[in-house]
C-alpha cells in the first residue's frame, strides 16, 4: 500500500473508484479501491489491509487531482471508511455536462465517445466481497479506472479554454462540501412520504420515531427499512397505538417482537410534547399560492437565457428552481441562499428571479 501511494504522490492526476455492497446495511461494505497513477493501475483489496494511512494521505494531499466518475456513492464510501474525502476531485461526469454530452450521463458512454471502446458490463452484478474475483471482475473493476483518466484528459483539454471551466471545479467543489454537511436527525420527519397530510401534533410523534429510527439505523448498520419500513412509521404517527396488538394490524411480527415496546414509548413520548413545540405543517410546494404560474414563468425565461453550449437542466433543475421559489415566498432570508443565487449560477439565478411574483 505504502509503494503504491508514494508512487501515485509523483502524477498530477490519479483515478479513483471503488466497488462496494449495500443491500441490507445503513452504510456501504467497501470491496475493492481501484487506482491509477497513469502507469499503473492498482487493484486494494481493502479485507486484507489494516493501516490505510498511506491511501488516506494520498486522498488528502492537495497536490494531486483525484479524478472520479458520478462520485456521489464513491464519496460517501471514502468517508465513512476513512473519514476523509478526496481532494481536489474532478467528476468526468460534472465535465462531460459542460462538454455537451448530456447530464448525467453513464461512463460506459464516455468510453465509447473519446476511446472507441465497448465496455463489458458482464460483472456489474458482482458480490464485491466474495473472495476470490475471477479474472472477468478483475478487468471489470481495472477498466473503470484504465480509461477513466484518458478521458479525464480529453475532457480536461476541451474545457480548458471553456469559459465554463471554473464552473467545472464549483460543481466538484459542491460535491464535496455537501458530504461534509451533517445530517439533522431532528429534520428526518420532513422526508417520510405523506408527511404533509399529518397534524402538528402527529408530526411531533412523527419526528421523535424518525429519529430514533435513523439513530437505530446506524447503530446496527442496518437500512433504514430493514429496522422500520417508512409507510409504518406514519402509520404509528396517524394511530398512535398504545397496545402493540394494534401495530400487528399493519406490521409484521418480527418489527413489533423487536421494537414494540419501544415504538409505543416513543409515541407516549410525542404525546407529552406542548402544543407549543409542535414541528410547524408542512405544506406542499406545489399547493401553494401561484407555484404552477411561477414555475412555468421560470421555465419559459430559463429557455430565454440559457446558453446555447449548456443544458437548461444543468443550469437550473427542477429541484433547484422549486429552492428558489420556496426562498422567495418564504421572505428571501438572509441565512438561506437558494444554489441558483450561489456561484457561476448567480447570473441565472437573478434573471429567473426577475419573473417571480
Amino acid at each position: 500500500m505504502a509503494i503504491i501511494c508514494a508512487q501515485a504522490k509523483k502524477a498530477k492526476a490519479v483515478a479513483l473508484d471503488t466497488e462496494f455492497i449495500r443491500t441490507r446495511t445503513y452504510y456501504p461494505i467497501l470491496g475493492l479501491i481501484q487506482l491509477f497513477d497513469g502507469k499503473q493501475v492498482s487493484l486494494i483489496d481493502p479485507t486484507t489491509i489494516t493501516d490505510f494511512s498511506p491511501f488516506v494521505a494520498l486522498l488528502a494531499d492537495s497536490d494531486i487531482i483525484k479524478v472520479l466518475h458520478a462520485c456521489s456513492e464513491d464519496l460517501e464510501v471514502f468517508e465513512h471508511q476513512f473519514n476523509q474525502l478526496p481532494e481536489p476531485m474532478l467528476d468526468t461526469q460534472v465535465m462531460a455536462s459542460f462538454a455537451g454530452l448530456g447530464t448525467s450521463v453513464g461512463f460506459a458512454k464516455l468510453v465509447s465517445h473519446y476511446l472507441g471502446v465497448e465496455l463489458d458490463k458482464g460483472a456489474s452484478r458482482t458480490d464485491w466481497l466474495a473472495r476470490p474475483l475471477n479474472d472477468q471482475q478483475l478487468q471489470y473493476a481495472a477498466a473503470d479506472v484504465w480509461f477513466l483518466l484518458p478521458i479525464y484528459t480529453k475532457l480536461s483539454a476541451e474545457l480548458a479554454n471553456s469559459r465554463w471551466y471554473q464552473a467545472v471545479q464549483e460543481e466538484c467543489m459542491t460535491l464535496l462540501a455537501k458530504r461534509k454537511i451533517i445530517e439533522d436527525k431532528n429534520t428526518a420527519y420532513k422526508n417520510i412520504t405523506n408527511a404533509w397530510r399529518l397534524s402538528r401534533q402527529e408530526l411531533a410523534v412523527l419526528q421523535i420515531l424518525a429519529k430514533w429510527r435513523i439513530e437505530e439505523a446506524q447503530k446496527r448498520n442496518l437500512a433504514l427499512n430493514f429496522v422500520i419500513k417508512e409507510a409504518s412509521l406514519f402509520q404509528i404517527a396517524k394511530l398512535q397505538p398504545k397496545h402493540t396488538s394494534q401495530l400487528l394490524e399493519f406490521m409484521h411480527p418480527n418489527e413489533v417482537r423487536i421494537h414494540g415496546k419501544k415504538l409505543l414509548w416513543l409515541v407516549e413520548q410525542g404525546r407529552a410534547i406542548l402544543p407549543e413545540n409542535y414541528p410547524k405543517p408542512i405544506t406542499r410546494l406545489v399547493d401553494e399560492k401561484g407555484y404552477k404560474y411561477n414555475l412555468q414563468a421560470m421555465l419559459q425565461k430559463l429557455t430565454e437565457i440559457q446558453p446555447l453550449d449548456l443544458n437548461a437542466e444543468l443550469i437550473a433543475s427542477k429541484r433547484q428552481l422549486n429552492q428558489l421559489f420556496k426562498w422567495f415566498i418564504d421572505g428571501k432570508p438572509k441565512e438561506k441562499t437558494p444554489e441558483l443565487l450561489a456561484g457561476w449560477r448567480k447570473p441565472f439565478g437573478q434573471a429567473l428571479l426577475t419573473v417571480l411574483s
